[in-house]
């Protein structure tokens, strides 16, 4: 299983485990080609991934391995709870990443960890939500945000 493209880079993100929440954590590999856009502008003549792309390929991989999908429901990022980053991402490196699930608040939250062959490059904190048709959060009313357009259909294949 693959997660497609959609957002500010161009890999995409392959499943290898997707996990059993409480047992073990489920893990995606990518890796950062060296023709990413945003090489050109980050920075000419020493390329480094910006962090916000790798918090990119980690939420793809959030979203593919989603532990559970209720029918007729969209699970959405809603939060970045946290990110901290270790150390640099370069072209060419692959970018292993763990995810840990749990549920909260009817939602589930991710405790993401992100490695290159060199070590730890990020922790990441996500938090997604289940939305219904009418784009509601259950029982948390209507909160449309520019983060819902990033759901759990835009990653399957």
């Amino acid at each position: 299983m693959t997660a497609a493209a959609c957002g500010p880079v161009d890999g995409t993100v392959e499943v290898v485990d997707p996990g059993v929440p409480g047992e073990r954590p489920a893990r995606c590999v990518a890796v950062v080609g060296a023709s990413e856009k945003v090489f050109a502008g980050h920075f000419p003549g020493f390329a480094i991934f910006p962090g916000v792309c790798v918090v990119e390929y980690v939420q793809r991989g959030a979203l593919a391995t989603l532990p559970e999908r209720e029918p007729g429901g969209r699970w959405v990022l809603v939060a970045v709870e946290s990110s901290r980053f270790l150390s640099p991402v370069y072209p060419g490196d692959e970018l292993t990443s763990e995810y840990v699930w749990s549920r909260k608040d009817g939602g589930w939250r991710c405790r993401a960890s992100a490695a290159t062959g060199r070590g730890p490059a990020a922790q990441i904190r996500l938090r997604f939500e289940n939305r219904d048709a009418g784009g509601a959060a259950a029982g948390r009313g209507s909160g449309a945000t520019r983060i819902e357009e990033r759901t759990s259909d835009d990653h399957r294949r």
